[in-house]
């Protein structure tokens, strides 16, 4: 299994074996429901597992999308994300069939992706990191200004990706190799170290750390 869908509740603290403290996140991950399996040898053409999570009222979903529930005969559910895996690891699971946080393990390294906190619009100074102009020298209501943005000469424009005010934050964000502290499987709670993108209560996908499955796969 590849990933899991869960909840940021928030941040804590706790003390290792020798005493030290040490800054984690609270997640609630699953359970997740497996709503549909995708093979390489079907229309598909690739191998991946479908998970849905939070229950909802059918009402609330369109009638293409509680039809994928019914085929899989799974209460229906708000979120629904795809995991790409190997053929085998997907031939293992059955629809239906739940995964929970016991997927992780005290430990190990997972990438954790989020949606940023959105920060409204703002200038170069903030969303870029800029310095602004210096306070002397006559320099008066552009401390924190961009400063010049154009060209002296061909093509005389402004380049594209030129760091300019605009809306930040509420973007998605992936961290890699957080390492998982502590898994408690009867309340689906995981806690992993340091910070991860999102406000409290927002969606986290946690899934297994692709670098070191990478560098595992060239090994073998």
């Amino acid at each position: 299994m590849r990933g899991l869908l869960g909840r940021k509740i928030g941040m804590t603290q706790i003390f290792d074996e020798n005493g030290m403290r040490v800054p984690v996140t609270v997640v609630k991950l699953g359970p997740c429901t497996v709503v549909k399996k995708k093979s390489e040898e079907g229309a598909d053409g690739y191998s991946a597992v479908v998970l849905g999570y939070e229950d909802v009222a059918e009402h609330r979903l369109s009638k293409p999308v509680s039809g994928q529930f019914k085929a899989a005969n799974a209460a229906p559910k708000k979120i629904l994300r795809e995991f790409r895996m190997p053929q085998e690891e997907v031939d293992a699971l059955e629809v239906g069939a739940e995964v929970s946080a016991s997927l992780f393990e005290a430990g190990t390294l997972v990438d954790v992706i989020g949606t940023s906190k959105g920060r409204g619009f703002q200038g170069v100074v903030k969303r870029h990191n800029q310095s602004g102009a210096r306070r002397t020298h006559g320099v008066h209501e552009a401390f924190r200004h961009p400063g010049s943005i154009g060209m002296a000469s061909y093509p005389g424009r402004v380049a594209k990706g030129t760091a300019l005010p605009g809306q930040m934050g509420a973007a998605q964000v992936k961290i890699q190799n957080v390492r998982v502290v502590s898994v408690d499987e009867e309340k689906n709670i995981v806690l992993l170290k340091g910070g991860v993108p999102g406000a409290s209560n927002g969606l986290i996908v946690v899934t297994a750390a692709g670098k070191v499955e990478a560098r595992a796969n060239a090994a073998a």
